[in-house]
């Protein structure tokens, strides 16, 4: 399917989901009324409680025995409501999973896609802190890394850190890794790959891996052709 096509369809479909939402809005507003009805009702008999000065008070007592048995019986409108409602919910996300989708088909379209991974099997000989990315000699992408997302990546999580448009041609790509290296210290490496733009989409990896036999952490950039 061409974005155009894509475009449109997903317009249609947002504009049915509104109006879907605007059909809720009647029988949420009945279902209301209707639920606050027999609420209102024991109002008529407490004013005529009060009429006697000194009657007997067990007529006052008798309506409010019925509230109880009116408020345990929950009304099939508000079942109904919200099985729509939630149905609705569902749409909304499906919808906005294709906009995120159809948006990097037109930002990054294929012909031209690059995208950067970072993945880690370390944890005895680096911490990483914070990864610097060039391409062709311009700093793209320079991003911080908390404890909870290193923490992420060394339980075999893969983070997409850059993703952009290059032409076709030869690029030479470097990364800088900082962070804590053996016996805790300060610690800054980089890697370097040359490659080769397709006129498909150009996948790349960041590999942070421990060199057990020299103690030291290892890092590499892997070209997925």
């Amino acid at each position: 399917m061409s974005p155009k096509i894509r475009v449109v369809s997903i317009i249609v479909r947002g504009l049915l989901l509104a109006c879907a939402w605007a059909a809720l809005g009647a029988p949420a507003f009945t279902a209301a009324s209707t639920a606050a009805a027999p609420a209102a009702a024991p109002a008529a008999p407490a004013s005529a409680a009060t009429t006697p000065a000194s009657g007997t008070a067990a007529p006052a007592q008798a309506p409010p025995a019925a509230a109880p048995a009116a408020a345990d019986a929950p009304p099939t409108e508000f079942k109904t409501l919200d099985q729509e409602v939630q149905g609705l919910k569902k749409d909304v996300i499906d919808l906005n999973k294709d906009l995120f989708v159809l948006e990097e088909e037109l930002l990054f379209p294929a012909n031209t896609q690059v995208a950067l991974y970072v993945s880690m099997d370390v944890g005895t000989f680096f911490a990483l802190d914070s990864v610097t990315v060039k391409i062709d000699n311009k700093e793209v992408k320079n991003y911080l890394y908390t404890a909870r997302e290193a923490d992420a990546l060394l339980k075999g999580g893969v983070q997409q850190i850059y993703l952009g448009n290059l032409k076709v041609g030869k690029h030479e790509l470097v990364a800088f890794f900082t962070g804590k290296g053996p016996t805790d210290r300060d610690y800054k490496r980089g890697a370097t790959i040359n490659f080769d733009k397709g006129v498909g989409a150009k996948y790349l990896e960041l590999k942070i891996t421990d060199r057990v036999a020299k103690h030291q952490p290892e890092f590499a950039i892997k070209d997925w052709e």
